[in-house]
């Protein structure tokens, strides 16, 4: 009898710590998801930035290090331009050069010019003395015809007539001369002017080029990890750093098909991490896959098409990102949670909870 009352104790502790452990069981275990809300696996991803050199040329320092927080046009590395400064003077000497040659191009014209006009001066000069030339042989002529003039002397005043003649057409050849100087003269202006404008060019490449060698942070995020060393030398395009842009944070997970398919750009998300289970993060679709990223090996069925899985992207807002930027940490895996319905209201585990 006293053996059947101790068994008949022991059965009902055990029943009792059953019952118990169900009990701390359904209040400390996974809570089941009302209808409307679906979860996943997912995991914490940023997008990745390389900070890379435009051109060739030698590492002289990287000012961060690994795991640096950082801030948008902050200087994060200086590579060596010993090459491009010099380039830069011999750029510049030849824009004082070019310079030079504009004034002296300018003073040939005005010289052309200048001996334009004294051309025009010795063909004013020329056709006076042709026009009394002329007259001088036109009297003699009609002296000739009189009889009280020499033949001899109207052929020497019909020689200087023609002579002067001849002077005037040289004397416009001259005028013509000019001109066609002026007009080279000019022309050196107009291609001295271009050389100047190349000069500055070239300077403006070459700044460029030297700006470009110090590189800084295109946005706020944080250095993952170094790719090169100081003194290394890296070809146009080498990478020096690899950062996360923290701006843009997001988790990626799947869903099958018929899950995937009720999913709209903009659907409230709730992201849980398993390294911080007590807070639970807002977040809203930003992405649904066209295409399913693994299938099964036939999909002939209505049910084998119901396990294509989607990838999601939960897209958590900058504004937040910014607040908690020193928290955010990239890789971490959790669970994510969509809410397909509006009307369907989110359960008090997966109310929006954050660090203070």
């Amino acid at each position: 009898m006293d053996r059947s009352k101790r068994w008949l104790l022991r059965a009902a502790i055990a029943v009792a710590a059953v019952g118990g452990g169900y009990l701390v069981w359904q209040q400390l275990g996974p809570q089941p998801l009302p209808a409307g809300i679906v979860g996943a696996n997912g995991r914490i991803v940023a997008t990745d930035i390389d900070i890379a050199t435009k051109g060739a040329g030698r590492v002289k320092s990287i000012l961060v290090n690994e795991g640096d927080f950082v801030t948008a046009g902050q200087i994060l590395v200086e590579m060596d331009t010993d090459s491009l400064q010099a380039q830069r003077r011999e750029a510049d000497a030849q824009l004082r050069r070019a310079v030079i040659s504009v004034d002296t191009a300018r003073a040939q014209v005005v010289q052309r010019k200048a001996e334009k006009d004294a051309a025009l001066a010795v063909v004013a000069q020329r056709k006076a003395e042709l026009e009394a030339a002329r007259k001088r042989f036109e009297r003699s002529d009609e002296l000739v015809k009189r009889g009280t003039a020499a033949v001899e002397t109207l052929d020497n005043d019909r020689a200087r007539f023609e002579s002067a003649k001849a002077a005037v057409s040289a004397a416009e050849a001259q005028v013509a001369a000019a001109d066609s100087a002026i007009s080279a003269a000019e022309s050196q202006v107009v291609s001295a002017l271009a050389s100047v404008d190349a000069g500055k060019a070239t300077l403006d490449r070459i700044q460029t080029d030297i700006d470009d060698s110090t590189l800084k942070a295109p946005r706020d995020g944080r250095v993952q990890y170094r790719v090169a060393q100081p003194g290394e030398v890296l070809g146009a395009g080498g990478k020096v750093l690899n950062m996360v842009d923290l701006g843009d944070v997001y988790m990626t997970f799947f869903l099958p098909t018929q899950q995937a398919g009720q999913i709209s750009i903009g659907m409230e998300v709730r992201i849980v991490l398993d390294a911080a289970p007590q807070y639970v993060i807002p977040a809203s679709a930003s992405f649904v896959a066209d295409v399913a990223q693994f299938t099964p090996k036939t999909v002939e069925t209505a049910d084998e098409r119901q396990k294509l899985m989607f990838q999601i992207k939960a897209r958590i807002a900058p504004d937040l990102l910014k607040k908690h930027i020193r928290q955010v940490k990239t890789g971490l895996p959790g669970m994510a949670y969509v809410r397909l319905r509006p009307d369907v209201q989110w359960p008090p585990n997966l109310q929006a909870k954050l660090p203070q």
